[in-house]
């Protein structure tokens, strides 16, 4: 396994990037849509490579999330997959290691919707699950987005009452 590396959406080779896309759609078992493929770029990447291949892959990308009053710049990270037969060895660790420390050093806080296989390592990892209610700004107005009220993690950088509600901001597909 070869270091992490860590480059902004513009400076991945379209190769490359089709390689990230196929890796997604094999590890979501096809259910790695175009929108959800849209969130995933134009941010920072951490890939990981065995040789030639792909086996590693995550993305932070800024977000507005409103939390006690306050519009935090947030690193939501995306993307994140592991090659079948390489989980469980650490590349999900150092993709994610790479991805926080772009979230400590340039974010108020980073956040996430876990799947249910991701759960155990976002939380051995220090992510907090967010206890309080979520919102959603929608082109109707806030919205409650009560069905994404355990599914999401915070690495909170400033202090952050985990109780409290928590509001992002409007995209096309997934909210969170």
């Amino acid at each position: 396994m070869s270091p992490v590396s860590v480059l902004h959406t513009w400076q991945v080779p379209e190769a490359t990037l089709a390689v990230v896309r196929g890796l997604l759609d094999e590890a979501f078992d096809g259910d790695f849509g175009e929108e959800d493929w849209e969130h995933s770029l134009g941010g920072v990447h951490a890939l990981v490579w065995d040789g030639d291949e792909l086996i590693g892959h995550g993305a932070v990308v800024q977000r507005r999330l409103v939390h006690d009053g306050r519009a935090l710049r947030a690193g939501y990270v995306e993307g994140v997959a592991v090659r079948a037969d390489r989980r469980r060895q650490g590349v999900g660790g150092a993709v994610m290691a790479a991805l926080e420390d772009v979230v400590r050093g340039a974010y108020s806080l980073g956040a996430l919707s876990a799947s249910e296989d991701a759960l155990a390592l976002y939380a051995a990892r220090g992510w907090q699950r967010w206890r309080g209610r979520t919102f959603a700004m929608t082109p109707a107005g806030v919205e409650r987005t009560e069905e994404e009220d355990d599914g999401i993690f915070v690495l909170p950088v400033v202090p952050l009452d985990l109780a409290g509600d928590l509001t992002c901001d409007w995209r096309d597909g997934d909210v969170w």
